[in-house]
């Protein structure tokens, strides 16, 4: 007698239930070097920083004459760099608390120095006048689809899909279907990265149901 045993890792096998059509999927691109995945991985999503843009200004209303920000020239946003506008509030003449577009605060930058944090660099350079408390600074970031790949979460950058349909992305980029929102899943059919901890997985989970991927 032939004994069939199923193939638990199949093109969806994770998936409990998605959105109506096709709202849950999207079509992304495997990162080369990501190696031979199965169905159910757990990826994160990388800025492929050369395609992304950015840019940095004073706001309008400032005091006259005051700081200016300028972009670092070589790096100025990593490959964790969010999608939107950054906000920076003076709190004092040479201080500025910085937020992300999530609005999660992500450091102070001082007047003069280099400032690295929540995936971009500048530096702000004092006027001839001082900055007074609530001038503000801005950096806009535009990532479009095409400027981000996807790469077997290892615990280093947030979870942001999961694998539709195993690949082979050992030497090339390939293109497949990723859960990207809305979805429950069984979490024992996730495939996960050699050398992921328990406590990695449970904050990728916890990423994953911030896009309303829900683990059962």
């Amino acid at each position: 007698m032939v004994t069939l045993t199923e193939n638990i890792y199949r093109t969806g096998g994770y998936i409990v239930s998605e959105a109506a059509g096709y709202r849950s999927r999207e079509q992304a691109t495997i990162k080369s070097g990501s190696g031979k995945l199965l169905a159910g991985a757990v990826l994160s999503p990388e800025v492929v920083i050369a395609n992304a843009a950015a840019s940095a200004s004073a706001d309008a209303a400032n005091t006259a004459n005051s700081g200016t920000i300028a972009l670092d020239g070589t790096a100025p946003i990593a490959a964790t760099a969010k999608n939107g506008r950054y906000i920076g509030i003076c709190s004092a003449a040479t201080k500025v608390n910085w937020e992300n577009p999530d609005g999660v605060a992500i450091g102070v930058s001082t007047h003069g120095s280099a400032f690295i944090g929540g995936g971009i660099k500048f530096t702000i350079t004092a006027g001839a006048s001082a900055n007074v408390v609530g001038d503000k600074f801005y950096v806009d970031v535009v990532i479009e689809t095409s400027d981000i790949v996807y790469a077997p979460y290892d615990g280093s950058k947030p979870a942001g899909a999961i694998l539709y349909e195993g690949c082979d992305a050992t030497d090339n980029a390939v293109r497949r279907t990723i859960t990207a929102r809305d979805t429950e899943v069984t979490t024992a059919e996730l495939q996960w990265k050699s050398g992921v901890t328990d406590g990695q997985k449970t904050a990728a989970l916890a990423s994953l149901a911030s896009l309303g991927i829900i683990g059962r």
